[in-house]
């Protein structure tokens, strides 16, 4: 549903992204890990074809550069890094500019009941149905990732690219928020791809996991087959022992 091949890409200068190669087949959820700069969430950028780049990037078995941009949306949602909120729209106005893509008709025309529909069904996953008609602007930082997230369900996409997807959320929304993800993609004709800095937490998600260092591809595996030698070279550190420290308080 999703691949990439020998890709290249940066801002100017040296590639950031180095010839990295992957598919991500229906029902799969990458998982991309990688200390800090080696180039995740500029893969994603690529992916989601905001940045140019060398090499090829399929989506659904079509040459994404021959694709428009609605096109292109209705195929793939990119979910960012939490970004300043500037208007107060409602919760609901802001899932609903998810359909945009979908939309024949312009942005400010009444919704369709699919929309509505839509719109609700993303609410309700992500629990903000309640909070449907209140200003994002007084939502905390993690309500405000959830509303994106709804936003990007409510895109409708075969593909969602995740850009650290569980920044702002307490335990129980993470927790929440990867089941509902496992959940979506077994509802066939569906992938993921999304960058996370907690292993455990990615390594409880993932069926293939992606770790990256410099920019290039390092391993590309189920998450039992991970060699840790290379995760604790690649992270500077004794991922497994660190984690197994830290279990360690909960036994006392």
């Amino acid at each position: 549903m999703l691949s990439a091949e020998h890709l290249t890409c940066g801002y100017g200068g040296a590639p950031v992204v180095k010839d990295v190669s992957f598919a991500v087949s229906a029902g799969e959820r990458l998982c991309i890990l990688g200390p800090n700069g080696c180039g995740k969430t500029t893969l994603l950028r690529a992916l989601a074809g905001l940045l140019p780049h060398e090499g090829t990037v399929t989506v659904c078995g079509t040459d994404a550069e021959k694709l428009s941009r609605r096109e292109l949306a209705r195929r793939v949602a990119l979910m960012s890094q939490l970004a300043p909120v500037y208007f107060s729209y409602t919760v609901y106005e802001t899932v609903s500019m998810g359909r945009y893509a979908r939309r024949e008709r312009r942005l400010l025309d009444r919704d369709s009941g699919e929309d509505r529909r839509a719109v609700r069904e993303s609410l309700e996953r992500t629990g903000l149905w309640a909070l449907r008609d209140r200003p994002v602007t007084a939502l905390s930082g993690g309500q405000l990732q959830r509303v994106f997230l709804a936003r990007t369900f409510a895109q409708d996409p075969a593909v969602i690219l995740l850009d650290e997807p569980t920044n702002h959320l307490d335990l129980k929304y993470q927790v929440e928020l990867t089941e509902g993800l496992k959940a979506w993609t077994e509802q066939g004709g569906r992938c993921v791809a999304g960058v996370f800095h907690d292993v455990n937490l990615a390594l409880g998600f993932a069926s293939r996991v992606l770790v990256m260092e410099d920019g290039a591809v390092q391993a590309d595996c189920p998450p039992r087959e991970l060699d840790r030698a290379l995760l604790n070279r690649v992270y500077g550190l004794d991922v497994a022992g660190y984690m197994r420290e830290n279990l360690r308080r909960w036994e006392e």
